[in-house]
């Protein structure tokens, strides 16, 4: 009956941060440059993986892949907020909206898969080392990597499909920068009741399986530094970690900001914020972490810009 009544929406409004029209130059360049800095350092450290043979090893292999993700977060969600902000809205169709929530949904979801697979080769390369290259073999490897894409996608098909099935009716302004679940959600003109339970019941299913078996690695990886007997040996083992440790740390640490804040009633400005982090701030920050952190790959940059040099 609702349905009948009210005109079905075919597109939507993005307002963006049009609330604070003075700092709208100022966030174009600060995400432009987001933007360029995520691309360069995403795809340059897929190109430095794929060139340096060096880096052809199970842990760089899962790494391009980590890269390949946050440059399509930077690809999805980047480019419609300099729109948004340059022209202060949007007009996106249903089926864009829906695209694109459904494309940020599996790198998301993929990425959170990718960061359990990544601690446990992390732990298997430190317990048992000899054996490390034999059990972590190239099919294994795209076992890994392919079972975390078809689980990302699959849990975007289902959000996706929870959320689009709900009715849009006459308001179609998204009060956001890009189609994401709260907006959405808020917006809806029917009952969200059983889609927010699916979609929450899944998540937090996805959540918990990943987060355990990344501390279930950690405290095992945990278990075999503390059998090394010297003191530098266990600080260099667990120097291979940390690039991960903070990627996890940034991952999680935001997923569990959100779940604390969702209790709390709040605004979709905090949310703003709060996904301007994760969906583009991180993307950013992850190649930073593995290139500054990591001796292999500063080795290797350090190669392929040598022979640049030779060649001119």
């Amino acid at each position: 009956m609702v349905k009948s009544n009210l005109s079905a929406v075919t597109e939507f409004i993005l307002m963006g941060f049009i609330e604070q029209p003075k700092w709208e130059i100022p966030l174009f360049m600060l995400f432009l440059s987001f933007y360029l800095v995520t691309l360069l350092g995403n795809v340059g450290m897929i190109i430095l993986i794929r060139v340096d043979v060096q880096l052809h090893t199970p842990m760089y292999f899962f790494l391009s892949h980590l890269s390949l993700l946050d440059a399509c977060y930077t690809l999805v969600i980047t480019p419609q907020i300099l729109a948004t902000l340059a022209t202060d809205k949007t007009v996106i169709s249903y089926s864009q909206c829906a695209a694109q929530f459904f494309s940020f949904t599996v790198c998301a979801g993929t990425e959170c898969f990718l960061l359990a697979v990544m601690a446990y080769d992390r732990y298997v390369a430190i317990s048992n080392p000899l054996l490390y290259t034999a059990a972590m073999n190239p099919r294994v490897c795209w076992t890994l990597v392919m079972g975390a894409y078809i689980c990302g996608v699959s849990g975007a098909i289902l959000r996706t499909i929870c959320t689009f099935s709900l009715s849009f009716c006459e308001d179609n302004k998204i009060n956001f920068f890009f189609c994401d679940l709260p907006p959405l959600l808020k917006l809806a003109c029917s009952d969200t009741t059983n889609a927010e339970i699916i979609i929450v019941f899944f998540s937090n299913i996805v959540i918990l399986v990943n987060a355990l078996v990344i501390v279930i690695s950690y405290l095992l990886i945990l278990k075999s530094i503390l059998r090394i007997k010297s003191s530098g040996g266990r600080a260099k083992t667990f120097s291979t970690c940390a690039s991960h440790l903070t990627a996890v740390a940034l991952f999680y640490g935001t997923l569990t900001f959100m779940y604390i804040r969702s209790g709390s009633g709040t605004s979709l400005e905090e949310d703003k914020i709060v996904s301007v982090f994760y969906t583009v701030v991180i993307p950013m920050l992850n190649p930073l972490i593995y290139s500054l952190r990591n001796k292999d790959v500063k080795a290797a940059f350090r190669k392929i810009t040598g022979r640049f040099q030779v060649s001119e």
